[in-house]
């Protein structure tokens, strides 16, 4: 700081730091496999629930937030209108993020129990990779998908009723469906890792 500097014996540096506001993109999975629930919550009303928490705080520090198909401001308008956005639901048995709007060296937020393509959820990250974009998944879960507290005869059914599979003997699924999920995880957290993303589960109870 010449200026200070020349008014006393001592010399005076500043010290500056650049500050810009980042631009994070929220999506919260409004497919119909987030409306399982095992108690009093359903995935899909906690993943929209920590999505819009996620963006009031961010608004909060001065980022910009947005969803896909509604681009990234500050504001308590903005706010208003990604939780209306959040009360949508979506009729497709699971869902899968959309990277392709989300402007370069950005943040985001992806908020789902990541049940359905992976080859879609894949292509998404990449995407995002691509484009210099970095963040978070967050996969939420039931405790019944974590356990599978199942036995006898039993009717699975996705949320739509498109899916089923009838079972004389649930309790010999276990195994493989623990060990199905636990590949899924493993799939996310290399995803994440390739990407430069973070990976973390949660469970609704």
């Amino acid at each position: 700081d010449w200026r200070r500097s020349a008014r006393s014996d001592i010399t005076f540096v500043q010290e500056k730091e650049w500050q810009i506001a980042q631009t994070v993109t929220v999506w919260a999975d409004a497919a119909a496999s987030m409306s399982f629930t095992s108690h009093d919550e359903t995935k899909s009303h906690r993943a929209r629930t920590l999505a819009l928490a996620t963006a009031i705080l961010l608004n909060q520090g001065g980022e910009r937030t947005g969803m896909p198909g509604l681009p990234a401001q500050r504001g308590t308008p903005q706010i208003a209108h990604m939780a209306e956005r959040l009360s949508e639901d979506d009729s497709a048995d699971y869902g899968h993020p959309e990277a392709r709007a989300m402007p370069p060296h950005s943040r985001a937020l992806f908020v789902s129990d990541f049940l359905g393509d992976i080859d879609q959820i894949e292509a998404a990250l990449t995407r995002a990779a691509d484009r210099g974009v970095k963040g978070a998944l967050l996969q939420v879960l039931d405790p019944q998908e974590e356990t599978f507290p199942f036995d006898g005869r039993t009717i699975f059914q996705s949320m739509t009723g498109a899916l089923n599979h009838e079972t004389l003997k649930a309790g010999d699924l276990r195994d493989r469906y623990l060990a199905r999920l636990a590949e899924r995880k493993d799939r996310l957290a290399q995803l994440a890792r390739m990407t430069g993303w973070q990976f973390d589960v949660h469970h609704t109870d």
